[in-house]
């Protein structure tokens, strides 16, 4: 895969992956609207963050993330971090990447972790609407970005070493930013998930209450409520063609 090369996004052939932004594990200065997170609605005195529910450790998984107009500021920032990683400053910093908790993306172009920056990409322009990818592959151990659907590149590599939990993070200094989680996507993780999927898809409407009235173990029907969607989405087929890899 070449850095500036437009692509479609990875994963088609994988399956959705239904996660949000975390309730519990935000700062005070973000609030969730559905999918949006909106950071500092009045005024901003510091760097916000809210983590994704979703833990990625040891799968491939792509999301994106639509940034309004309102892009400007120290650092709107995107990426992954531990649940170690704090989630509030009262300070304008680049907090996705500001010790070893945390591996981010800034807008200035920058790509931070340990405390330390480095040019990444060209800064992103300021006041202008633009969607990031995020590519975290856990059996490679890496993790790249896009930007409107343009990949820039692997941006870091090692992180099949971490063994905290790892979840998806977005921050931000500016106040009234509005960042919305678009696509979310998984690759399979063997045989059995597809098997799931496959089943969950050719289930009638309401597949919770027809798990519940099932006679199945426990630890079966967890398994299988794991993968549902929200009560209004609707699970597509598993598509007949191959996974493709990305390299």
């Amino acid at each position: 895969m070449t850095q500036g090369d437009p692509r479609p996004p990875p994963l088609q052939h994988g399956c959705d992956s239904w996660w949000h932004w975390s309730r519990r594990h935000k700062s005070p200065e973000v609030l969730l609207y559905a999918r949006t997170a909106l950071f500092h609605p009045n005024w901003s005195h510091g760097t916000a963050a809210v983590r994704g529910s979703r833990q990625l450790n040891g799968g491939v998984h792509y999301w994106e993330v639509q940034v309004s107009q309102r892009l400007f500021g120290t650092a709107v920032m995107f990426g992954v971090c531990t649940a170690s990683a704090r989630l509030h400053a009262n300070a304008f910093v680049s907090l996705v990447g500001e010790d070893i908790h945390g591996w981010g993306l800034s807008h200035k172009g920058l790509v931070w972790h340990g405390g330390q920056g480095r040019r990444y990409t060209d800064p992103f322009r300021e006041n202008r609407a633009t969607t990031v990818g995020v590519l975290f592959d856990g059996e490679a151990g890496t993790l790249g970005f896009y930007k409107d659907a343009q990949w820039l590149g692997v941006a870091f590599t090692g992180l099949d070493t971490i063994t905290e939990p790892l979840y998806p993070v977005i921050s931000s200094t500016a106040a009234k930013t509005k960042l919305t989680l678009g696509v979310t996507r998984r690759a399979w993780a063997g045989l059995q998930d597809r098997a799931r999927h496959t089943l969950l898809a050719a289930l009638p409407p309401n597949p919770r209450l027809l798990l519940h009235a099932l006679p199945l173990p426990p630890a079966l029907r967890h398994y299988l409520e794991d993968d549902l969607p929200p009560s209004d989405t609707k699970i597509l087929p598993v598509s007949a063609a191959p996974p493709p890899r990305h390299s």
